[in-house]
């Protein structure tokens, strides 16, 4: 006997009719015809083999073998309610799996209070985080590792969207007690001589790129590279080299003592983007929490950069 020979409806008038021991009954339930719901019975009863009532003129009864089936009839209908209302949930935003990649501030900082935030309204959608570097963000969304990736703006392929989510400026981040932190005005020209430590080589290049077009023995270089930020922010902390940064990374910097010094001549903007595919249809939960984060994570950068 194969499957495909039930169909819900049929299942759904015999356990109506067991449940309420009247076809009348479940005819007005189901908004059908006692005839309707007598033909499907029958149509039921012929795939299966078996009579499932015993009818009389006063009262509809199980049979022994309806007794016997209706625990499985009922188990999937179950199982159907509970797809029905796991459809509705995907339907609307309500349920799903996100994986969202995220440079390392980012992802320890700004993204679990979003997750937070967003889950106190839709608990059934689960955000996974992959802290990711900078330089692999766009190729993670690219390739279908992450569904929505958050970091600098980099470049994109024909099959990545990139939406701009906020600006933040460069700049030199230093303990308490290094000479950069009681200069008034801290100019480029300022950083040239001394040790400088750059974050992962996303870092590397924008401080290499920065004020490029300066004669080279005028620009700043930095003397160390390390993976990551809370390296660059813990070597400063001890004094040995000040770290250029944008100004939301001072969500940890500001953790380890640091002093802010904006660099003027000119003021150099980071810009974070929100990555998604355009080459692949992204889940209704994948939607929900992107059109939740871009609005979001603006507020919390202008928050944290006061």
């Amino acid at each position: 006997m194969s499957l495909t020979r039930f169909t819900l409806r049929q299942i759904e008038a015999f356990a109506c009719v067991a449940e309420l021991h009247s076809f009348g009954g479940a005819a007005q339930r189901l908004a059908l015809t006692p005839q309707a719901v007598s033909q499907l019975v029958a149509e039921l009863e012929n795939v299966l083999g078996f009579r499932l009532f015993d009818r009389s003129t006063r009262r509809v009864l199980l049979s022994s073998a309806g007794r016997d089936f209706l625990p499985s009839a009922e188990t999937l209908l179950r199982h159907v309610h509970g797809a029905e209302s796991a459809a509705d949930d995907v339907r609307n935003q309500a349920a799903g799996v996100v994986r969202v990649g995220a440079s390392m501030v980012l992802a320890s900082a700004a993204l679990p209070a979003a997750i937070r935030a967003y889950q106190a309204e839709r608990p059934k959608v689960v955000i996974r985080i992959r802290d990711l570097p900078v330089e692999t963000l766009v190729d993670a969304v690219a390739n279908g590792d992450v569904d929505l990736a958050v970091g600098p703006d980099r470049a994109v392929t024909d099959g990545v969207h990139r939406e701009a989510l906020f600006d933040s400026l460069w700049v030199c981040w230093c303990a308490r007690t290094h000479p950069l932190a009681r200069k008034r005005m801290l100019l480029w020209q300022d950083l040239r001589n001394l040790p400088l430590v750059a974050a992962g080589r996303d870092h590397e290049h924008s401080v290499a790129q920065m004020r490029v077009g300066t004669p080279e023995h005028e620009r700043v270089t930095p003397i160390d590279i390390v993976d990551n930020i809370s390296t660059a922010l813990g070597i400063a902390a001890q004094g040995l080299a000040a770290t250029l940064a944008p100004a939301y990374v001072g969500v940890m910097a500001r953790a380890y003592g640091l002093v802010i010094k904006r660099v003027h001549d000119p003021e150099v903007l980071r810009r974070v983007c929100l990555y998604r595919s355009k080459a692949r249809a992204l889940s209704p939960a994948t939607n929900g929490f992107a059109d939740f984060l871009a609005p979001w994570i603006s507020a919390w950068s202008s928050k944290i950069q006061k």
